[in-house]
């Protein structure tokens, strides 16, 4: 028995200490959007209800912004929105706004482009992942395999890593497109051509793992999260071919998993409900996981298979149900314990990023469309719906009251009442 609570207190300190850094039950979290896919950095939200409409009486436009483009999701804190921008098709520039009326409060730049292949072209040759903050620091990926910290309040570039020099890897053919992620005093990245653990103070690379050589075949799309499997403290990594499981403290791999996709099309971020991992590729198919660990080692089971494909959008898991947007346009609601397909809208638009408050769901339509829909498991039930900008692959943010959107040409923030 003694050995057993010695055990539970042993796994409870390792939590405390891999907690990150920015944490849903911090107060000030509550009111910031502080990295990709915000505080829980799986597009949910606990500390207010989203708005029972979309109409320009309940939800108000404050202050819009002109922006050059940008797919970077905006970043948000009590006081300050940051937000980035490639201007002119070769400096990417990283802007502090007030939060309250849209105003600049500094800016900084430095030489970041490059010309994206295939069918990427399409979408442009500009800055991709979403920046990470932790309180007076900014980290910011450039498409170029650079990672760039700044000061918060100032703008000041405190350091810096080419990520090509310092590995030598190939530099990346469609960019750096995994966004960082902070635990604790150590941010994590997709970079230099596989997985990378960085001091958050120094800017020195820790190890890396899991490498890939970057170029045109490697060169992560997915963002990394973290998580407690089996009251192991653990990130969830997901490079171009293969799904992995890697303690933070010394980047030992747990276990790996191949996951199919078309030319490694593995997008969007993995979710982790209870000890169970899902993922879905474009050209693979969807996937759900469950890991366990005994005496002989990690092992993971395929609980089920669907063929519904993903395409970058990740999804939310809400009452048991999983609701996706796809490949082919369309948005779907999978039970999450069957993987069997409950309902399938008509095609939307190619890219959905969705926030939910565990009832609704509100949905960037890469149209411009913002939707409210409702979490049904029986039907696909749009409450509303209202066009709020042109064309948006930025993830939609939400801090309090206001919601943050970010099209290709500007930055715009609503309040709802």
């Amino acid at each position: 028995m003694q050995s057993q609570l010695l055990a539970h207190l042993f796994c409870s300190f390792l939590l405390i200490g891999f907690i990150p850094a920015i944490s849903a039950g911090d107060e000030t979290t509550a009111q910031s959007w502080s990295q990709w896919r915000g505080p829980n950095r799986d597009g949910s939200i606990s500390h207010t209800k989203l708005p029972e409409s979309l109409t320009e009486d309940r939800l108000k436009q404050i202050w819009r912004v002109n922006l050059s483009p940008s797919y970077s999701g905006p970043i948000v804190s009590e006081d300050k929105v940051f937000v980035t921008e490639t201007v002119d098709q070769k400096t990417e520039v990283v802007r502090a706004l007030d939060r309250k009326t849209g105003k600049e409060l500094w800016k900084q730049g430095w030489p970041g482009s490059m010309s994206v292949p295939f069918f990427a072209k399409a979408n442009g040759d500009w800055i991709r992942a979403t920046p990470a903050l932790d309180g007076n620091r900014l980290f910011v990926a450039g498409i170029r395999d650079v990672l760039v910290c700044l000061g918060a309040n100032s703008g000041k570039v405190l350091w810096r890593i080419d990520f090509v020099k310092e590995t030598g890897a190939d530099p990346p053919a469609f960019g750096f497109a995994s966004s960082p992620l902070v635990v604790g005093d150590a941010v994590y990245v997709q970079a230099g051509g596989g997985f990378c653990k960085v001091d958050q103070q120094t800017g020195k690379i820790v190890w890396r793992i899991l490498e890939d050589g970057g170029g045109m075949s490697g060169s992560a799309f997915s963002s990394p999260f973290f998580t407690s499997l089996n009251g192991v403290p653990q990130i969830i990594v997901q490079t171009r071919t293969t799904l992995a499981s890697v303690d933070p403290k010394q980047g030992t791999v747990y276990w790996k998993q191949h996951i199919p996709a078309f030319r490694g099309m593995n997008i969007l971020t993995p979710t982790v409900i209870d000890d169970s991992i899902f993922t879905s590729s474009y050209g693979g198919g969807s996937f759900l996981f469950t890991s366990s660990k005994n005496e002989s080692g990690w092992n993971l089971e395929q609980k089920w298979t669907s063929k519904t494909q993903a395409y970058m959008s990740s999804p939310n898991i809400i009452d048991g149900y999983l609701y996706l947007h796809l490949r082919n346009q369309r948005f779907t609601c999978l039970d999450l314990k069957t993987g069997v397909v409950r309902w399938t809208t008509t095609p939307f638009g190619k890219y959905w990023s969705t926030i939910t408050d565990g009832e609704k769901i509100l949905a960037l339509d890469q149209k411009g469309d913002l939707l409210l829909i409702r979490a049904n498991p029986e039907k696909f039930d749009l409450i509303d719906r209202r066009k709020v900008a042109d064309d948006s692959w930025a993830h939609i943010a939400i801090s309090g009251n206001e919601i943050l959107i970010r099209d290709l040409n500007h930055l715009t923030l609503y309040r709802w009442e």
